[in-house]
């Protein structure tokens, strides 16, 4: 019997956060007997032509009356909600973070997305957020009841550390090649602190073909490209070396949801450099140091304070292992998930 249906466009195994989310979630489901189908839309979204609109609104429709429809976000906040409010099954949201507020977008592309997104709320029995941060921006800015909402926290597993820091100290950055993830911030505090024995390596792939070309260009201009290295897209054993021989874990971002990959990194006891943004603080607490965003000078500062002094770096490695002692498995999300699959189902 299918309790649910799982509706995420294109490729559900893509390596970015959001998407190892969700298709994690399924499978755990699945694996506790909670049976939930994955059903593919077209990947069009968040930004879907006519036809890529039509096709998703049929496949929504096509779901039982009595099968709630967990909805990915990039899906839910570029939908049609007059065609939503024809779908028949309840509409669970799984809302990362609102479109509209990516980084990057022209002013009528964000207002067009947020009240998009704020009309299709109104069509949703459940509403899902990865962050207590989320949970308020949709309250406060896009009028969603509180009551229709509830926090499940991504889950991780626990690694087996076998850390072995390079020499000199490895500066690892994970995210896609994109505007938010500010790998144009980080770059250009590493040019203030080439005075500094450290190498870094940016991991993620090209999510914008022009924001990844501007990354290598700057890379060169700042005359880095000896001792900064794009390693594009990992596979999950490579993406763990990388976190086993890293220093520091630097991620200059613009905004995050969650920022799954902030909680990977205090899994291998790394310190956070990070910026005071979104859901950041929550996720870091005192397990970095966090600063304004788009402020190289003073991200710059930060790396230079762990690179110079080991008793801080070591005092945020302490910190890290302890909150991601705290961070809740797997199991514990999509039992989350379940109970809001239950809430939502007539």
């Amino acid at each position: 019997m299918t309790r649910a249906v799982f509706a995420i466009p294109g490729d559900k195994d893509r390596r970015t956060g959001g998407f190892l989310y969700e298709a994690t979630v399924l499978r755990v489901l699945n694996d506790m007997g909670f049976e939930t189908a994955h059903l593919q839309l077209p990947d069009g979204f968040p930004d879907p032509s006519a036809r890529d609109m039509q096709c998703a609104l049929a496949a929504l429709r096509d779901v039982p009356a009595d099968v709630p429809i967990i909805l990915d976000g990039l899906v839910f906040g570029a939908i049609d909600p007059q065609g939503l409010a024809q779908v028949q099954a309840p509409i669970i949201a799984m809302i990362h973070h609102p479109l509209g507020t990516e980084t990057g977008l022209s002013p009528a592309r964000a207002a067009f997305l947020r009240a998009n997104e704020a009309a299709a709320l109104a069509h949703t029995a459940q509403v899902i957020v990865p962050s207590p941060h989320t949970a308020q921006v949709l309250t406060q800015e896009f009028g969603a009841d509180p009551e229709t909402i509830t926090v499940a926290l991504p889950g991780f597993d626990r690694p087996t550390r076998s850390s072995a820091p390079v020499d000199p100290p490895l500066i690892l950055s994970v995210g896609l090649l994109a505007e938010r993830k500010g790998h144009d911030v980080l770059l250009d505090a590493l040019s203030r602190i080439r005075d500094l024995d450290w190498s870094a390596a940016i991991v993620g792939q090209a999510h914008d073909p022009l924001v990844a070309d501007k990354l290598r260009d700057q890379c060169r201009d700042l005359d880095l490209c000896a001792r900064v290295r794009f390693a594009g897209e990992l596979g999950e054993a490579a993406l763990r070396q990388h976190f086993e021989a890293a220093s520091i874990f630097a991620l200059a971002t613009r905004y995050e949801g969650y920022g799954m990959v902030l909680s990977e990194a205090m899994l291998f006891d790394l310190p956070v450099v990070s910026c005071h943004v979104g859901a950041v603080p929550e996720t870091v607490g005192g397990a970095g140091l966090l600063t304004p965003p788009d402020d190289p000078s003073a991200f710059a500062a930060a790396l230079r304070r762990i690179l110079e002094c080991p008793e801080t770096a070591a005092q945020f490695s302490a910190l890290s292992k302890t909150r991601a002692n705290a961070l809740p498995t797997w199991q514990d999300t999509a039992t989350i998930f379940k109970t809001v699959v239950q809430k939502a189902s007539p």
